[in-house]
């Protein structure tokens, strides 16, 4: 079936009556481990995903509580607001149908209905009109979706093309990868490029495909979205939500001294993102202030699953050459590669201390000079604090001195009592006698919160309850924060 043919099938007209057709009903949320996604080289099983028609449970309904189209001549919009949007969303061509939007609820569940059987990215929205434009009628979309029919689906809504975004400015550059702030012509919103090179016949990087795989299943208020994927031939973009900052940033625009509130609402979300990831059996394996992502209302999202992995039950080990070296566990310093979810609290510990005290805990530059930064803090190891470690080759290699333990109030006093209490327990040398995410949640250290932020949906914002509100850094410089109803940053308006 050739291209025209298979737009002819999207243009067929939707008539009312009283012929019945099916729609999913709101599909289960489904976890990267129930989609099937295994490991890398170090994982065994490849990732995969479900087939296109292999929706949930589905019921019956009336097709005249969905959009009823019916064909004329096309009528064009008078200019304005809407007008502009459709010309940016859908360029030149437009499709031979006019659409009478009916009110019914269940116009919503017809929609959402389309974003599963298109395999949209969790968070994604269909742009408005984007009904009109496909006009997809019930038989079809009822049936398994071809390859070649999902893709071209996806291009009439204007999803994986390059020119439905424009770039802004550059955030950031690394060896691999160009970061841009840019904008979506689909829904008029902020967004974030991610250009990863590519090298000439390596194709796309594993980092990328894992971050991929897992973005599109992980929907959580605490995780950034994965909007978009485009492949071109000598690059691979994914578009994310655009956040203001990372934490690293925030720290330095505030003078490194972060006011406590905001400390304790930065410190849940990150494990209420993480106890989320965490149930999905997903480890993140790369948890460090410049990957947690600030906006300005104060929302932090994890971002960076480049390195995460499922936690598979067929596959024991890992790679121990993970995770930032300041916030890598001893337990992977000394060559473990049997682990679970606590490899990211030990992170989440070091992070804590670092919004506390505006500098890093353990700042080593080598792997051995990590581990005796570590025990000159916390004190060398023992059979009674770590439980076998006398047995382990690496430590014994070492000869580590006897180091005592410091207590952590002399060196970070704005903790007090509960603070110290929870950073102790995040920062255990035995992996599985750290305190889990779900856990660290409702330590006394949070309880100024109240209980209603431990009953939202995972999807909603903290800041959704009315008595949870950001503090303003005392430090704060005031150029990093933008003028009201100015953007706080320079619009190029260059097509990418």
């Amino acid at each position: 079936m050739d291209k025209m043919k298979i737009k002819g099938l999207l243009s067929v007209t939707l008539k009312g009556g009283p012929s019945m057709h099916k729609t999913s009903s709101s599909p289960e949320q489904v976890g990267p481990k129930d989609r099937g996604y295994g490991g890398g080289s170090d994982l065994g099983k490849a990732p995969t995903r479900a087939a296109p028609g292999d929706l949930p449970s589905a019921t019956w309904v009336p097709l005249s509580s969905v959009p009823e189209v019916v064909h004329q001549k096309l009528k064009k919009e008078p200019e304005g607001k809407s007008g502009q949007a459709s010309a940016a969303s859908w360029g030149e061509e437009q499709s031979p149908v006019t659409v009478r939007k009916h009110t019914h609820p269940l116009c919503k569940i017809f929609t959402e209905d389309i974003s599963e059987r298109l395999s949209l990215t969790a968070g994604s929205q269909l742009p408005e009109g984007c009904l009109e434009k496909l006009a997809l009628n019930r038989p079809i979309f009822n049936k398994p979706l071809s390859h070649l029919l999902h893709h071209v689906s996806l291009s009439e809504i204007g999803f994986e093309k390059l020119e439905s975004y424009v770039k802004l400015d550059k955030l950031g550059e690394g060896s691999h990868a160009t970061v841009y702030k840019g904008k979506s012509k689909l829904t008029d919103s902020l967004v974030a490029l991610k250009e990863i090179r590519l090298e000439h016949g390596e194709g796309a990087p594993c980092t990328a495909i894992w971050e991929v795989c897992l973005l599109r299943d992980l929907r959580h208020a605490n995780i950034v979205r994965l909007h978009d994927v485009i492949y071109m031939e000598r690059s691979l973009i994914l578009v994310f939500e655009c956040l203001d900052k990372n934490l690293k940033q925030y720290l330095a625009d505030s003078g490194n001294v972060i006011d406590m509130h905001n400390v304790r609402l930065f410190l849940f979300q990150l494990l209420r993102g993480l106890a989320y990831c965490h149930r999905k059996k997903v480890l993140h394996r790369d948890l460090n202030p410049q990957n947690l992502l600030i906006n300005v209302r104060g929302e932090l999202k994890l971002a960076d699953f480049g390195l995460a992995r499922t936690k598979s039950v067929l596959m024991k080990t890992y790679s121990n050459e993970v995770v930032t070296l300041w916030y890598r566990p001893p337990d992977l310093l000394l060559g473990c590669t049997h682990y679970s979810t606590h490899i990211d609290m030990w992170g989440v510990g070091c992070i804590f201390y670092e919004m506390a005290t505006g500098r890093p805990l353990f700042p080593g530059s080598s792997v051995e000079e990590q581990l005796h930064v570590i025990f000159y803090i916390l004190g060398t190891p023992t059979e009674e604090t770590w439980p076998g470690i006398l047995s382990n080759e690496e430590f014994k290699a070492h000869n580590f001195p006897q180091y005592r333990a410091q207590a952590f109030l002399s060196h970070a006093p704005r903790l007090e009592s509960h603070g110290v209490d929870l950073l102790t327990k995040l920062l255990r040398f035995e992996g599985r006698s750290r305190i889990s995410a779900e856990n660290a949640m409702k330590h006394q250290f949070f309880f100024s919160l109240g209980e209603q932020i431990h009953r939202l949906p995972d999807t909603t914002s903290i800041f959704a309850l009315k008595e949870i509100q950001l503090h303003r850094e005392a430090g704060l410089h005031a150029s990093s924060v933008p003028d009201s109803g100015r953007p706080a940053f320079r619009v190029a308006d260059t097509e990418f």
